[in-house]
């Protein structure tokens, strides 16, 4: 088992609708798939101390359970990531960065 985590960090504030959409949008692709096990998403808690963060500040979190790399491999290829992508990309410009890693315990 492997899991993809992502961090998704929108360059302006988004109404917390768009972003509560936007997560279900994208948990919605990855189940569909059938590569994916389970999906996690949960916007960023703010705090104070964002105001200090040295690369970037969260919108959300999304963590994906998957079988093996092969899986994980193919979900960069799946039918659907692109258009989503390209059409959140164009209504809310974000950036992301994630890690491939075991299972936290």
């Amino acid at each position: 088992m492997i899991h993809h985590t992502t961090i998704v960090s929108f360059e302006n504030p988004i109404p917390d609708s768009d972003l509560k959409q936007y997560l279900t949008e994208f948990e919605d692709l990855v189940m569909g798939s059938g590569l994916v096990e389970s999906v996690a998403a949960q916007p960023h808690i703010r705090v104070p101390g964002d105001d200090h963060a040295p690369v970037a500040v969260a919108s959300a979190v999304v963590q994906l359970r998957l079988a093996d790399l092969d899986a994980l491999n193919a979900t960069f290829t799946m039918p659907g990531a692109v258009d989503l992508i390209k059409r959140w990309q164009s209504r809310h410009p974000y950036k992301v960065i994630w890690v491939n890693h075991d299972p936290l315990v």
